[in-house]
């Protein structure tokens, strides 16, 4: 069994005296994948923007190295080079910061005068990286010092970006559909090609074969001849992908900013997998009435694969691309959802349809659906519990709270609210907050079933129960991979708006039709389901 990304075993360590504790999914060993580049010890190195992290993966064993950690000084690493020297220079997205690590490990500064560094490349000794943002820069940096040089700007998202077989500095623009070069010495702008969808990464093969990635649900792969224009496109099945790297015998292997993993791709689409995919997250959690258990992955809506494949460890389904999701409700058919960009989301399955319900609020977070129909939204940033009703309208049922995390109602229709920095689980009366059970470890996800309410304790690693009717409680569950591996720390940044950050910690917890309880193991990329042991 491989290690997974929670610790060195990747067995299930989640114990309870009560329950059966299984996973849903596999766990999943990278905390999503953007940008690769092999390095001078042939391994492919990996940027995990979700997470702050990058590996390096060895592509025959799929085996995985940590070599930037969680809590090194990257925060969100999207994309990365190889300088001549072997230097790592990373493109650090949010804070709009590039670095340089040396051979030796040490990290250094680069440039802090990049607003969403995204596509990175080295050409001998010379750096290069261009903005993810509308009217974005593309520009060369020095890493011995001097203030960057724009070689263009006006670009509609920039990202992976390479040296093309002619000299000249190809790159795509995502909102464009069209992908670009300019001689890295600066010049006019000339367009290659256009309609090529949703173009994310551009890569060259050994053989000067210009390579386009699509970053939508079906993992196109467009090929072109530069010299006559020929394209041909296929279909690789992975959602998501971000990012492409060629080894010495031109094999591709691609990344998924979606669900993680490493795969080659062949020529035709097949593909074979090297490390395999998985959730990102999940954060919230939720089962509709059907059983079918929804995950709020960051990056899309996603399921754990209930169909297996050929003996192995369940995968995930991804249902719809949504960028920034974080949590998730089941009512009547619906999917209700809070998003990280600030706003409350209504989404039908069946047609696809999605109808935004508010925006602008302050790190909406837990959501459920009050006995009268509306939305109830923890707006943790601002310590409010929000109501929002048919015509989406918004109300506050209680503001003054520390950090709302989740709400969650009971056969009375009483609302409850964990409050994680209090240690708190709460009970809305009357528009006061009055403590239901305190002391806690972190409390985050709630759900109720029957008389008894359950959180989730990440700072202990535990799922409690408390009876409504008394107060007392207990431990349902221990050692669960919940939160950021043991022995790791760190202090997340406040979110910049209008910036994508990392995703914020959040361990869900939902409640089946049959009584079983699902538990988002975050830290480990699976989903875990807890039943009542057999008599």
């Amino acid at each position: 069994m491989h290690p997974s990304r929670f610790d060195d075993t990747g067995r299930l360590k989640a114990t309870s005296d009560r329950l059966e504790v299984r996973r849903l999914t596999r766990a999943n060993r990278l905390w999503g994948s953007n940008g690769v580049t092999f390095g001078p010890d042939g391994r492919l190195y990996v940027a995990q923007f979700l997470a702050g992290q990058i590996s390096a993966v060895d592509p025959a064993s799929g085996d995985i190295e940590v070599v930037v950690p969680l809590d090194g000084p990257v925060e969100a690493p999207d994309d990365l080079a190889f300088g001549a020297d072997g230097s790592m220079y990373i493109a650090d997205l949010t804070p709009g910061r590039v670095w340089r690590r040396g051979s030796e490990g040490a990290y250094t500064l680069v440039s802090d005068q990049v607003s969403v560094p995204n596509g990175i490349t080295c050409v001998g000794d010379r750096l290069f990286v261009n903005e993810m943002k509308m009217n974005g820069r593309l520009m060369e940096l020095f890493p011995d010092g001097g203030d960057p040089a724009v070689l263009t700007d006006g670009l509609a998202l920039g990202n992976a970006m390479q040296l093309g077989p002619d000299g000249c500095l190809y790159y795509p623009q995502m909102m464009r559909d069209q992908v670009w070069r300019i001689p890295p010495d600066g010049g006019v702008p000339e367009l290659v090609a256009e309609e090529v969808d949703d173009p994310v990464a551009v890569r060259f093969d050994r053989g000067g074969v210009l390579v386009v990635l699509s970053r939508g649900r079906a993992g196109l792969v467009t090929r072109i001849d530069l010299n006559t224009g020929a394209r041909s496109v296929v279909a690789t099945g992975i959602v998501g992908l971000d990012n492409a790297a060629f080894d010495h015998e031109n094999r591709m292997f691609v990344s998924s900013f979606a669900s993680g993993g490493i795969a080659e791709v062949r020529t035709d689409g097949r593909t074979r997998v090297v490390v395999p995919q998985g959730f990102d997250g999940p954060f919230g959690i939720t089962v509709d009435l059907g059983g079918t258990v929804y995950a709020a992955d960051h990056f899309r809506l996603a399921s754990p694969d209930a169909t297996g494949h050929d003996g192995e460890e369940p995968g995930v389904v991804t249902h719809e691309l949504m960028y920034a999701v974080h949590n998730v409700t089941a009512e009547d058919g619906l999917l209700h959802l809070t998003s990280q960009l600030g706003d409350v989301r209504t989404h039908d399955p069946v047609n696809g349809t999605t109808r935004v319900r508010a925006t602008g609020l302050d790190q909406p977070t837990g959501i459920a659906v009050s006995p009268d129909g509306a939305l109830v939204v923890a707006e943790t940033g601002a310590g409010r519990i929000l109501r929002i009703d048919d015509t989406d309208t918004l109300g506050v049922l209680a503001e003054g709270l520390d950090h709302p995390l989740d709400v969650a109602f009971d056969g009375q229709g009483r609302c409850y609210v964990s409050d994680d920095r209090r240690g708190a689980v709460l009970r809305l009366e009357d528009g006061e907050a009055v403590a239901v059970a305190d002391g806690l470890g972190e409390p985050q996800g709630l759900a109720v079933r029957g008389d008894e309410l359950f959180t989730v304790e990440v700072a202990h690693r535990r799922l409690r129960a408390i009876s409504l009717a008394t107060g007392e409680s207990r431990i349902e569950a221990e050692d669960l991979a919940v939160g950021l591996p043991p022995g790791i720390t760190r202090t997340e940044p406040e979110p910049i708006p209008g910036v994508p950050g990392r995703p914020r910690q959040f361990a869900g917890l939902a409640v089946a039709p049959d009584g079983a309880l699902l538990v988002s193991a975050n830290g480990e990329g699976s989903v875990l389901r807890l039943d009542a042991r057999a008599e």
